[in-house]
């Protein structure tokens, strides 16, 4: 099993399998070691107009950050991560439905999603993972390397950007795949 329970944390590793998030919940505080890639409005976008078939990355079992990260550098001389934040994720709610059917496990950015996005979490064993804004220059510390880019003519925020990470985190469980939402308990609260 990819979980290691530690006193507080739920390590999770990518691709993460099914067994590994199933009984997450609402709450649970969780971080990530292994491939996260960045995407944000326009990279959904292209995704859902390209297809499966065509997107330059590997979306099964994959974790998707809501992120416009701030990068120096280019090609020739290589790229360098200066800060990586959450981007509001309601702006992909018109997209996320569809991404996560093409296999993606773990949805990570702030603010929350729609009720669409809680069904297909749920239809598709995945979670929607809240990243602390304000923590970039602490969630740049557990980026390790820029593996890959695509889509650079998007610009710099709205590219994909392919990362290893070590135990990037801390995220809070906000939807589950069971269904259950901190946002929908909060505001019924």
């Amino acid at each position: 099993m990819n979980i290691i329970s530690g006193d507080y944390m739920e390590k999770l590793n990518t691709p993460v399998k099914l067994e590994d998030i199933k009984d997450l919940k609402v709450g649970d505080v969780v971080n990530i070691s292994g491939k996260i890639l960045t995407a944000r409005d326009q990279a959904h976008k292209r995704i859902i107009e390209q297809g499966k078939e065509k997107i330059p990355c590997d979306l099964q079992r994959a974790a998707i950050f809501h992120a416009g990260p701030i990068i120096s550098g280019n090609e020739d001389s290589g790229y360098k991560m200066i800060a990586i934040g959450p981007t509001t994720s309601m702006r992909m709610n018109p997209y996320e439905k569809d991404i996560i059917e093409m296999g993606t496990k773990i949805i990570v950015g702030k603010g929350g999603m729609d009720e669409n996005i809680a069904n297909a979490l749920k239809n598709e064993g995945a979670v929607y993972l809240v990243a602390v804004g304000g923590c970039a220059a602490l969630y740049v510390d557990s980026v390790r390397e820029i593996t890959d880019v695509h889509w650079l003519d998007l610009g710099i925020p709205e590219a994909i950007w392919e990362l290893e990470v070590e135990n990037f985190g801390p995220l809070i469980v906000a939807m589950d795949s069971n269904g259950n939402s901190l946002f929908k308990k909060n505001n019924s609260k």
